[in-house]
């Protein structure tokens, strides 16, 4: 080769080469120290030397914290997981071009203008692994499955709109300008196709910015596209699908009577309870005057489990649970606990590693049982499911692989009605045979219907127990609040009003009894919503709280709610009946029977001396519970929620059949009249009625009679047979009781004379009856 042919030919490579470094040159972007795909550049070893002296001046890029690390040119927009890999992932030796002086404008014309809009940008990396080793399988929050994770999202959406033309990728950024306001006009049209979805990942997050793209695909009529990315995204679009059900559902906690404007978020006054994985009934026995009359056993602390781990119980061999059941008392929160699980996994504070949650309460499958099948009264338990969520009728195929981690959460098992025949049902082997759901409920609960699932079932222990205990791998039960819990519960409700929160706080504390009985969420419920509005009035919290009009309280809601979950009666429509009067009057005669009997404790038979039925009282009244341990003949054994509340059901049905009947069912005619009381009242008034009280306290240990004899004189108070009463158990207009002066008068000479450990219990007494200020 001649001298001029070889100068002319180095020209030429070195056009060549400004040429191909022309090409690769990328916008500003936080992606831009990311390796070219080009394997020709690896293989020219002067070019690698080139590389590496730009590398070379680049700054080490931070230790990644929190927030992840801040990139130059980025200052405006926080950065997410792939901004510190593309740093953290580059290859020695790999090609990066410092792109922050170069300026792009979308709407400059190129003068050589392709059909489509040209990317040369790299796929992203996978995630670096952290430094600290893999969790395990039992540990929190749990890791997402790959096709619901970022990289997946983020990669099919790259993917496709790398696909789109100049001008479709110009609409599709306009739209998503338009909706999104958190998005801003520089975030838009600054960068590449990576840069943009980079920063719809950070701004919207994961789920939001798939759905975006999918809708905003098909607003520029690119359905292909958009379905293209959806169905390369279902398993991520099924699970988002299903956290904002659970979500919308979950997010406000419904108490009480709902007041319009007024909602309180489930995750500001949610306060987890104890949950035990040893069944004991929930009935802890503390008393202010006395010993339980049975014993109980109580709950050691290393049985607690968390509330999010519930799930992650393993049986004896160290396989995982199947089916868990929860019970618990009535009124102990197992649906606020279903909603706080639920909320939890939607917004993926734990259980991330469950692919999918699917709540199909009972009182649903109740309502569609019985008034929504279709004429052949059969379903299958796919229908079911998209029936109820109607966007998730793609979770099918998920489902049923074998490797799919999700869980079925069937709370309320007590308002499920129907008897359940679970030794003759028809065995279902698949999730598209139709059958009445009565038969799909066995099945799901055998495992033979949607086997892969984890079964979650919650329900009073009266209901519960007649699911065969060969289907049942764990049993836990939820105890209630301890003396924290119950103070972080009233702080919770009044983050707001910290004043008012101390003042309910201390007022409650007033009341030893009452603490107690606060041990069911319910009943703290209760404590903030009385106090509330009683400390409205001007006065207000000079004297103790009486305890009769909490119980009360507490007697009419489990009555109300017995008409509402298991009657269908709306909140207009919750008069009591004269069958409804009677269970009241029926329960609190045997409780005192029981009272005298000093037991606390009744089994089936001893119902039918009172005519009542065994599921209006252990499970729909919702004021008896069945307790885990038989008796020693095998009979299950039943009890009042509280030893308290069986006490204060007695006095209800002294002063019931004092008030309606004028009878006086303590006078016995035999009784040992103390020394201390002068004479001896007309036993038909209402003087008489105390003094027959007063008598068998005093014929009685401490304690035995006390409380009784409280509750007694608190319900002789305006405010609650008349008041509160009014309307349920006593007709309306009814006259009041009269006689409450002599009554006061009594107790006052009672207590001038009565013994000193009598005295403190008798000035309560007489506080129960006088004090007015609920």
């Amino acid at each position: 080769m001649d001298p001029d042919t070889e100068v002319e030919s180095i020209f030429q490579r070195e056009d060549e080469e400004d040429e191909e470094k022309e090409k690769w040159k990328r916008p500003p972007s936080s992606y831009g120290s990311m390796k070219s795909e080009s394997d020709d550049m690896e293989d020219n070893v002067e070019e690698k030397q080139e590389a590496a002296d730009v590398v070379a001046k680049l700054p080490e890029p931070r230790a990644p914290t929190g927030t992840g690390i801040q990139i130059k040119d980025r200052s405006d927009s926080p950065e997410t997981l792939y901004t510190m890999t593309t740093q953290q992932t580059r290859a020695p030796g790999a090609v990066v071009i410092d792109t922050s002086s170069v300026d792009l404008d979308f709407y400059e014309d190129d003068e050589e203008e392709d059909e489509y809009l040209i990317t040369n940008s790299p796929e992203p990396p996978e995630p670096i692994e952290p430094d600290d080793p893999m969790p395990d399988e039992n540990s929190q929050p749990g890791r997402l499955h790959p096709e619901q994770d970022l990289p997946h999202v983020f990669r099919n959406i790259q993917s496709t709109l790398t696909k789109l033309s100049w001008e479709e990728m110009m609409k599709f950024k306009s739209w998503f300008y338009q909706w999104e306001a958190d998005l801003k006009l520089n975030q838009m049209y600054d960068g590449d196709i990576l840069d943009f979805v980079d920063r719809l990942l950070e701004v919207l997050g994961q789920d939001r910015a798939l759905t975006r793209t999918i809708t905003n695909l098909e607003h520029i009529n690119k359905k292909p596209e958009a379905e293209e990315l959806s169905n390369m995204c279902k398993r991520a679009l099924m699970r988002f699908r299903l956290q904002q059900a659970l979500f919308r559902d979950h997010q406000v906690i419904r108490e009480g009577v709902i007041q319009a404007g007024k909602q309180n978020f489930l995750d500001k006054v949610f306060v987890e309870p104890e949950i035990s994985t040893s069944g004991c009934g929930g009935i802890y026995p503390t008393h202010d005057l006395r010993p339980p009359a049975s014993p109980v056993p109580v709950p050691s602390p290393d049985t607690f489990v968390g509330l999010n781990n519930l799930i992650r119980l393993k049986k004896d061999d160290g396989t995982p649970v199947r089916t868990l059941v929860t019970t618990g008392l009535p009124g102990v929160g197992m649906s606020v606990c279903v909603g706080k699980f639920c909320l939890d996994w939607a917004e993926q504070r734990a259980n991330k590693d469950i692919q999918f949650v699917i709540k199909l309460s009972f009182r649903s499958l109740w309502v569609l049982r019985n008034k929504h099948l279709p004429p052949s009264q059969t379903m299958s338990i796919m229908e079911i499911i998209e029936y109820f969520y109607s966007d998730c009728k793609d979770v099918k195929p998920f489902l049923e692989e074998d490797e799919c981690k999700f869980l079925i959460i069937m709370d309320s098992f007590d308002r499920y009605q129907s008897s359940l025949d679970w030794e003759n049902a028809p065995v279902i082997h698949d999730n598209d045979t139709p059958a009445h759901p009565d038969v799909l409920v066995v099945n799901i609960i055998r495992g033979t219907v949607l086997r892969g699932a984890r079964l979650w079932i919650l329900g009073r222990r009266g209901a519960v127990s007649q699911i065969p205990s060969k289907f049942i791998d764990a049993v836990t039960e939820i105890q209630g609040f301890n003396d924290d819990m119950k103070e972080s519960y009233l702080k919770n409700r009044w983050q707001s009003d910290t004043d008012l929160g101390a003042k309910i706080l201390s007022h409650f504390k007033r009341l030893p009894t009452l603490v107690m009985a606060a041990r069911h969420p319910f009943v703290c419920w209760m404590v903030a919503t009385v106090f509330e509005r009683c400390y409205r009035y001007r006065g207000y919290g000079k004297d103790p709280p009486r305890l009769t009009p909490f119980y009360v309280n507490i007697l009419m809601v489990q009555m109300n709610r017995r008409l509402q979950f298991y009657y269908d009666r709306r909140e207009n429509e919750l008069k009591w009946s004269t069958e409804d009067k009677n269970l009241v009057v029926q329960l609190g005669r045997m409780a005192l029977k029981m009272l005298e009997k000093d037991t606390s404790v009744f089994y089936e038979d001893d119902l039918k001396e009172y005519s009542l039925n065994l599921n209006e009282v252990a499970v729909f009244c919702g004021m008896c519970t069945a307790l885990p341990a038989p008796a020693a003949n095998g009979r299950t054994v039943y009890s009042f929620i509280h030893f308290t509340f069986q006490e204060f059901m007695a006095a209800l049905y002294v002063f019931t059949m004092f008030r309606t009947e004028e009878k006086n069912v303590l006078d016995s005619g035999i009784l040992h009249m103390p020394k201390i009381f002068a004479s001896k009242e007309q036993t038909k008034s209402i003087a008489g009625l105390i003094q027959c009280a007063l008598v068998r306290t005093f014929n009685h240990p401490l304690g035995h009679f006390d409380m009784f004899l409280r509750f007694l004189c608190g319900l002789l108070s305006p405010d609650c047979h008349d008041n509160q009463l009014c309307g349920y158990l006593f007709r309306q207009n009814a006259p009041k009781v009269g006689g409450l002066d002599q009554v006061r008068r009594l107790l006052e000479q009672t207590i001038q004379k009565a013994p000193t450990e009598r005295v403190d219990n008798l000035k309560e007494c007489l506080r129960e009856m006088t004090q007015s200020d609920e």
